[in-house]
């Protein structure tokens, strides 16, 4: 059976849309009628994302065609669904941290494995170089580095450019710094739920008066969890640093970590894995070797997931000091800080292949059905 594009108009006018209240041909949500013999087909234009009746409002209009015109009538509906329009925050649209070259995300799987330990001497480390390095402090609910870099009392100044209020980094030992310890008391615990503690971290980046860097490091916290997701999802990631100390236990979650950032709607680069903890080496015997959460775990893991081991570092007590104290290892001349020059020159190395052998990283987009 033939049927008219005006029969099937009045068919559908008489559907009308349960929150609005007006029928969909009234509303403009019938577009592209399009009649083939007994087929019939059109698109049907939902006035926002994620419309909760857009299932019914289709099944009423077969159904009507159905009754009013014949159950021979072949129906195809299409659903067009608006972009959903989101205002960008005047702070991300002039980000400075749109000048950085390198963002590099330290993460590990387990928490205790030394990853601020780390991710502090490396930043201090990459600045020795004459880089010009930046540290954002991720673990919103544990924010150690201002105590490492010896700055627990300092208070960031806030400037004005144009009518934007921005946060100047503290800078130590070399190193530019922004941590959400200088903003709270050190005594008090954080009670927040998700949505405070990531907009915590999207003030550090997009109101951090960051300037042009050669890298930024992003400590993040232990664990997967909205922060990392924030992290990829405010900012193009250059490379993702997995610590891990040579246990099983750790290494189980360090996989984890690394699954994550290279999952396909991630994928962000892993630049390497660092084993922390290594070895233990008293200082009065600085030969010795004492493999106490066992030997060449990470090393073996980066063989196995065919990953860069960007360096060992060991067990050893004036690191652990210098942290506490404010002034990191890799700070001071000595066989320690070797350790660290040689972590950051590696890091940089792997820096310099990822970006000739791969395009920049894609920011991660939440797409709404």
């Amino acid at each position: 059976m033939s049927h008219t594009k005006q029969a099937i108009t009045d068919v559908l006018s008489t559907i009308r849309h349960p929150e609005l209240g007006n029928d969909v041909i009234s509303l403009g949500m019938i577009q592209n009628l399009t009649i083939e013999s007994n087929k019939i087909s059109f698109t049907l234009a939902l006035q926002k994302p994620n419309d909760p009746f857009a299932s019914s409002i289709r099944k009423a209009c077969v159904k009507a065609i159905h009754q009013n015109l014949g159950e021979d009538a072949e129906v195809s509906i299409e659903l067009k669904v608006p972009a959903v329009q989101t205002k960008e925050s005047p702070y991300k649209l002039q980000a400075s941290v749109s000048k950085v070259k390198n963002i590099i995300a330290i993460a590990s799987g387990k928490g205790g494995v030394g990853k601020s330990t780390v991710a502090v001497n490396l930043a201090v480390a990459m600045a020795k170089t004459g880089a010009s390095v930046g540290l954002i402090d991720a673990d919103i609910f544990g924010p150690s580095i201002p105590k490492m870099l010896g700055m627990e009392d300092a208070k960031p100044e806030i400037t004005k450019e144009g009518e934007l209020e921005l946060i100047t980094p503290v800078e130590n030992h070399g190193v530019k710094h922004l941590s959400i310890g200088f903003f709270v008391n050190p005594n008090d615990a954080l009670v927040w739920r998700g949505a405070m503690a990531t907009n915590a971290l999207r003030q550090l980046i997009h109101q951090g008066a960051w300037g042009e860097l050669d890298y930024l490091l992003i400590d993040l916290p232990p664990g997967t969890s909205d922060i990392h997701l924030t992290l990829v999802q405010e900012v193009s990631v250059t490379g993702a640093i997995i610590v891990s100390t040579p246990q099983d236990v750790a290494l189980a979650d360090a996989i984890k970590g690394i699954s994550m950032f290279t999952g396909k709607s991630i994928d962000v680069p892993i630049l390497g894995l660092v084993e922390n903890m290594a070895w233990f080496t008293p200082e009065e015997l600085p030969n010795n070797r004492y493999y106490i959460f066992g030997k060449d775990g990470c090393k073996k893991l980066a063989e196995r997931m065919r990953l860069p081991l960007l360096g060992q570092i060991p067990i050893v007590q004036s690191i652990r000091e210098g942290g506490d104290s404010g002034v990191p290892i890799a700070s001071k001349p000595g066989i320690l800080a070797d350790s660290f020059d040689a972590l950051a020159k590696e890091v940089i190395s792997q820096l310099i292949i990822r970006n000739t052998e791969r395009p920049e990283t894609k920011r991660v987009e939440i797409k709404h059905k």
